[in-house]
């Protein structure tokens, strides 16, 4: 059986929750649509998304289309929470972009497209509401042509829009609108077309399958997903013209991510959430054969045990022993991190959409419940990276980063339901972040100016492209030092990063161990070893720490420069 991992996005309220309520109904997945006015949709499973009517979390539901099992990602729309969108767009085989036909194209469709193009998903439009008063097809698709530069091509009429009873008809594929449109790319069509010729069925079924995948063009379909009319038309063309995953082109060199079960196992983790059971990492599989008690390395770590499978399929996220390429699998017992690998998997283009620009501090408000908040957080920015947490130790504070006020709701509406913890937030400010400017150098040494600790380390700041990120280098001969060592002072210059000179995390420099002492293991006479007179890795971590403020509090080379958080 083939087949498809479609994305359903749009910007929020354009009606993508009711077009993936309406196709479960449509495939016989469900007995009657969802409304999110109601709270009944099955893929906002969160008490939060119910009760807002808004879709906060990424959520994979499947139907099947004839041969065709489609797995559906019913992504969030509101800008808040863009990050959701962000890491699912690379598992897709392809994606609908859902557009009002009233309000039109809008800022976060132009942001949605630009990450679709980048990413290299082949992409098509459904012009929604087209029952709604003020709904106008020809005007949204003007500007689908006008505003994101795409070349749609219609593949339905509309009659009656912008009344209850619209009614949407397909246009056949060797009609004149259609063939002219698909001339325009493809010159076998062109030839026959431009000699007043008939074109074949087949020839422009075929040049429209290609041109997708490409992205040269994009079909466009019209409907409502309230009515449900347009949505066979749009199933027909989800089961005939877009490319799945066997066939499905990467940009820009058009590499085919062939389905290859044979092979070694590659996944990308893309969500990570936690039900009744516990902690679950979802995997787009896009080789080789998962079972339950399989052995897997993810991010170069040692090998994890896989505990569970569960395999999203038309009857629900169903446990399976194993899972294949092409799937979409819930997996337990992997300790693995968004964005993570499983193997060697095929590398898309990322698209990075810009990091938090707000923060806030988050208390409790009752002082008892402190670390019982900090736990919580430490759960929500492990299914969302991008919150950001940052806790103080020394001031016991907690401090996220932010896209948005809803997502400020959100968070605390979580911290209540899941961890019985009520949380105020302090006024929120812009976040900003330091980076590196010059080269900075310093040695301490054990015992020598005020140094507490039983560890003599040196180190080498210096700047980094933007973008760039933290790197650490030993910057030592293999075995001068214990790796437990080594580990333990980058753990202490990121945690001293992260904290900053005045607050701000730094960014974007390159760190290099420039020497290093330590005590070897000892102990007294007739005593077991004391490390009260040896070295542990503890020494290199927190000296690091107490190093960093004394020799980069002060201006002057190797210092950082401050900037808002969006650049």
């Amino acid at each position: 059986m083939s087949l498809l991992n479609l994305g359903i996005v749009a910007h929020v309220d354009a009606g993508k929750t009711s077009l993936t309520e309406r196709l479960l109904f449509e495939a016989g997945a469900v007995s009657q649509p969802g409304s999110v006015d109601d709270g009944t949709t099955r893929t906002d499973s969160m008490d939060l998304e119910r009760r807002r009517g808004i879709t906060i979390r990424a959520a994979v539901t499947s139907i099947s289309l004839g041969d065709l099992t489609v797995n559906l990602l019913d992504t969030p729309g509101h800008p808040d929470f863009i990050a959701e969108v962000e890491r699912s767009l690379a598992v897709l085989d392809a994606a609908v972009l859902v557009v009002s036909g009233v309000e039109g194209v809008q800022p976060q469709t132009v942001v949605i497209w630009r990450a679709l193009r980048r990413i290299g998903v082949p992409t098509m439009f459904f012009v929604n509401k087209v029952d709604r008063r003020g709904a106008d097809v020809d005007r949204v698709v003007a500007q689908i042509r006008r505003r994101l530069g795409a070349r749609p091509v219609m593949l339905t009429t509309v009659t009656g829009q912008g009344d209850r009873q619209a009614r949407v008809r397909a246009l056949a594929l060797d009609a004149e609108p259609v063939v002219e449109n698909v001339a325009e790319v493809d010159d076998a069509v062109a030839a026959r077309w431009l000699a007043g010729e008939q074109a074949r069925t087949r020839d422009v079924r075929r040049a429209i399958r290609r041109a997708v995948r490409r992205g040269d063009l994009t079909p466009v379909v019209s409907g409502s997903a309230i009515t449900g009319t347009g949505v066979p038309q749009l199933r027909h063309v989800l089961a005939d013209l877009l490319p799945r995953c066997a066939e499905n082109a990467g940009p820009p060199a058009g590499t085919v991510f062939a389905v290859d079960r044979a092979g070694p196992p590659t996944g990308t983790v893309f969500a990570v959430d936690r039900d009744g059971h516990g902690r679950r990492a979802w995997v787009r599989l896009w080789s080789g054969e998962l079972r339950v008690r399989d052995r897997v390395e993810i991010g170069g770590a040692r090998p994890q045990t896989i505990t569970q499978i569960a395999v999203s399929e038309p009857g629900g996220v169903l446990v399976r022993p194993s899972a294949s390429a092409g799937q979409i699998v819930a997996v337990r017992g992997l300790s693995a991190r968004i964005g993570q690998h499983i193997g060697d998997p095929p590398r898309r283009h990322l698209y990075r959409f810009p990091p938090p620009t707000r923060q806030a501090l988050v208390e409790p408000v009752d002082p008892a419940r402190r670390l019982a908040l900090f736990a919580g957080l430490a759960e929500l920015s492990d299914e969302d990276p991008l919150v950001d947490l940052r806790l103080d130790e020394m001031r016991a504070e907690a401090v996220i980063r932010l896209h948005g006020e809803v997502q400020k709701e959100v968070i605390a509406a979580l911290l209540a339901e899941r961890y019985g913890v009520e949380v105020r937030f302090s006024g929120t400010l812009t976040a900003c972040i330091e980076r590196v400017t010059g080269t900075g150098l310093a040695d301490e040494r054990v015992k020598e100016r005020g140094n507490p600790y039983l560890a003599g380390l040196g180190l080498r700041i210096e700047a980094a492209p933007v973008g760039h990120g933290i790197e650490f280098r030993p910057g030592l001969e293999p075995g001068r030092l214990p790796p437990a060592f080594v580990a333990a002072a980058e753990e202490g210059a990121r945690a001293a990063l992260r904290q900053g000179r005045h607050g701000w995390p730094v960014t974007d420099c390159v760190i290099t161990m420039t020497s290093s002492q330590y005590w070897p293991r000892q102990s007294r006479p007739h005593q077991k070893f004391n490390k009260a007179v040896s070295t542990i890795a503890a020494d290199f971590a927190t000296s690091v720490r107490w190093w960093w403020p004394r020799r980069c509090g002060k201006p002057g080379p190797g210092c950082a420069n401050r900037s808002n958080g969006s650049t």
